[in-house]
């Protein structure tokens, strides 16, 4: 099953979420190696500057996918203020389907 993973920033912090930004590509990049991770990317703010972050992620179960979410170094580090874990039904341009 498929999860989207959609998590907002505490405001004021993206110095937070740029000091943590290596570890939270190389947890992503592990992820993608072992077929979990499917797409990534940040929120925008106005500005342009990122605010938080959507993941889309193959997991077993909801606990499964909680435990990828609690594992991404942002997370870890306190960059989010709301981390929603949600089923997603991937039907348009799925490329396992």
């Amino acid at each position: 099953m498929f999860y989207a993973l959609i998590c907002n920033d505490k405001p004021d912090h993206l110095e937070l979420r740029m000091d943590t930004r290596p570890d939270h590509v190389a947890y992503l990049d592990g992820l993608k190696q072992s077929g979990v991770l499917k797409i990534a990317g940040p929120f925008l703010d106005p500005d342009g500057k990122p605010c938080g972050s959507l993941l889309i992620i193959k997991a077993d179960d909801a606990d499964a996918a909680k435990a990828v979410a609690d594992g991404d170094p942002y997370a870890k580090a306190g960059l989010f203020e709301t981390v929603d874990i949600r089923p997603y039904n991937w039907v348009f341009n799925n490329p396992e389907a």
